[in-house]
């Protein structure tokens, strides 16, 4: 089963840039808080997060930090998004049409085919996989390495609702240090040293795994594909501890989610693990090893809301967005939380 969830986002709720830009903190976005128990929702500060866990809450953060993984191809008013590296060293990249300040999907391409990108680097495509938008492709950096070399020739990835262009210091988060994601993992955006000090103190604890994150599909809202991720050994001993004692395993992001249950067996053990996976998680599906979710607000028809559906269920889901939306919650990388307790 997958959740079809459909619902209108005006166009003003979208965060067209960082809070910072707002005159706000990075810890000053707003936090919806939804609740499995009883069915609750309720409105908080991002700053009120320590109040609402408790001490020995488990918190699995994602610590792959974002790349400016757009480049630009010479000449060709085209651009490249370098999304997600694949087992055979080839990269799934998307093509897009620059348009205006942004860009938009450009279906056009065919196998073999070159791309000369900024710098001396190239993009040749393999095959098509997926329609019309990613394609397998071999990439030449020079041999400096494709982080190295998004380093000195890429942007961050921006899409048409964020105006402006912003240094990729605004995309990387507090616990980001291991460069490979496309995009921000961003439900961990909000979090700042301070934050984290304040919930260590009060006995929140915190397990890191990495999951690089693809780009996007905010046009074709298409499944997720396999992505790299590693779970470290003693993050698994966290959670399974967490887990024997009662404690509750919360993770950070969608992203924390797909890593995690992508090391858990049908009991929810989770095991130290690595590679990468192809896990979609839904309502059948279910979750196994993590109990609450942070994340941001999603899109209509997202595949993500599956994922949210199967920990909150569809019918607090409902509600959360639908309150949401009435209550003016920002969207997107730079916009509001919401916290999905059992």
């Amino acid at each position: 089963m997958t959740v079809a969830m459909d619902f209108v986002l005006p166009a003003e709720l979208e965060a067209h840039e960082p809070p910072e830009a707002r005159g706000l903190p990075r810890d000053g976005v707003r936090l919806l808080v939804s609740e499995g128990s009883g069915g609750r929702v309720s409105h908080h500060g991002f700053t009120d997060l320590p109040v609402l866990l408790r001490a020995g809450d488990l918190l699995v953060v994602n610590t792959s930090a974002t790349m400016p993984a757009a480049v630009s191809v010479v000449g060709a008013g085209l651009t490249v998004h370098l999304s997600t590296e694949q087992p055979d060293g080839s990269w799934l990249v998307e093509l897009r049409r620059v348009a205006g300040k942004a860009s938009e999907p450009y279906p056009v391409g065919e196998p073999g085919q070159r791309f000369d990108l900024l710098g001396g680097g190239s993009v040749t495509l393999r095959r098509p996989f997926s329609a019309k938008r990613l394609w397998e492709s071999d990439v030449d950096t020079l041999g400096r390495g494709v982080p190295a070399y998004l380093a000195a020739f890429g942007a961050p990835i921006r899409y048409s609702y964020v105006a402006a262009r912003w240094p990729l210091s605004y995309y990387q988060t507090v616990f980001g240090t291991t460069p490979g994601s496309a995009e921000m993992p961003s439900a961990s955006r909000p979090f700042t040293d301070r934050l984290v000090t304040r919930l260590v103190s009060g006995g929140v604890q915190f397990a890191p795994v990495l999951l690089h994150t693809g780009v996007a599909s905010p046009e074709a809202h298409e499944r997720p594909y396999p992505e790299r991720f590693a779970v470290p050994a003693t993050s698994a001993r966290l959670v399974n501890a967490a887990r024997a004692d009662g404690r509750r395993v919360i993770a950070i992001g969608t992203t924390a989610v797909r890593a995690l249950e992508s090391a858990a067996d049908p009991r929810g053990r989770v095991s130290a693990a690595s590679g990468w996976t192809d896990l979609i998680v839904t309502p059948d599906r279910g979750v196994r090893a993590v109990d609450g979710l942070l994340t941001g607000f999603h899109e209509p028809r997202a595949s993500h809301l599956d994922m949210l559906a199967a920990i909150a269920g569809p019918d607090l889901l409902d509600r959360t967005y639908a309150e949401a939306v009435n209550a003016d919650y920002l969207w997107h990388e730079f916009g509001d939380v919401n916290l999905l307790l059992p």
